[in-house]
């Protein structure tokens, strides 16, 4: 099968796993900027996990909205975009997709960098870890990296490294539902694709933004699970992007992606 047709269930079906791991990991009292677990230099990553990465992804920088940072994904170049799925030996890499939502709000971010330019940041189920680049580019004072799959922390530390830049702090484990951090922004896309997850991140970030008064950026490019939440009636849009072509064909007609504001009216009074 081509990884088109790995990359439809991992569009349908496998986004569904994934929730259901979201949800299963359930977090403990969330983790403060020192005692976060991370790799902090590429030297700390498993040779044989760094080789098959490098050897089974594509270094580009084309075909999405932010040229200013490289990226190794899977791109009809690889051989796993024509191998089976089975064949993959790690997790679903959801982490080798850079998804609309997260092109958006890097895209934001590059654009904007007074969003970011000394505040602390958190970019939830960071992926590939653009956003977080994006934000360690344009002057975040402190940026953490959080994700559920470990494969994709490594991926991140070579995408850092690609570009430059000192590996970020990255936390592996899910924080929903843990206790509220204190960041000054938390920047999530392309994560409401189910609606228990969705609910759970509805709850947690009305939680961080009572407690710290986060500001919280979604992006997301109009999928159906996330305009019919009734999270949708608490967003501002901020910005919406036309999608490359490339993007928009991996991604079965979706044409532009949406940088929202979430601003819930009654943040101070739900807990």
């Amino acid at each position: 099968m081509a990884f088109h047709g790995w990359k439809w269930l991992l569009l349908l079906g496998r986004q569904t796993t994934l929730a259901k791991v979201w949800r299963s990991r359930r977090g403990g009292p969330s983790l403060c900027w020192k005692r976060c677990c991370h790799w902090s230099t590429g030297k700390s990553l498993d040779p044989e996990v760094r080789a098959f990465l490098e050897e089974n992804t594509e270094v580009t920088n084309s075909g999405h909205l932010t040229p200013e940072i490289r990226l190794r994904l899977l791109t009809p170049r690889c051989r796993f975009w024509r191998e089976k799925p089975d064949l993959w030996p790690y997790g679903d890499p959801f982490w080798a997709i850079y998804w609309p939502g997260g092109q958006a709000l890097s895209r934001y971010i590059l654009d904007n960098p007074r969003v970011v330019k000394g505040r602390s940041v958190l970019d939830l189920g960071s992926g590939c870890g653009a956003t977080a680049i994006a934000a360690v580019m344009s002057g975040a004072s402190q940026v953490l990296a959080n994700d559920i799959d470990p494969i994709a922390g490594m991926a991140m530390i070579l995408n850092c490294e690609l570009n430059h830049l000192n590996p970020f702090p990255i936390t592996i484990k899910n924080i929903i539902n843990s206790e509220a951090g204190n960041w000054d922004l938390i920047v999530l896309g392309d994560m409401f694709y189910d609606e228990q997850l969705a609910d759970g991140l509805h709850h947690w970030l009305q939680k961080c933004i009572r407690t710290h008064q986060t500001e919280v950026l979604i992006g997301d490019p109009g999928r159906h699970q996330f305009l019919s939440h009734s999270i949708r009636s608490q967003l501002h849009k901020v910005i919406e992007y036309s999608l490359p072509e490339n993007t928009r064909q991996e991604n079965y007609g979706l044409t532009s992606s949406i940088v929202w504001s979430y601003q819930p009216s009654n943040s101070l009074d739900n807990s």
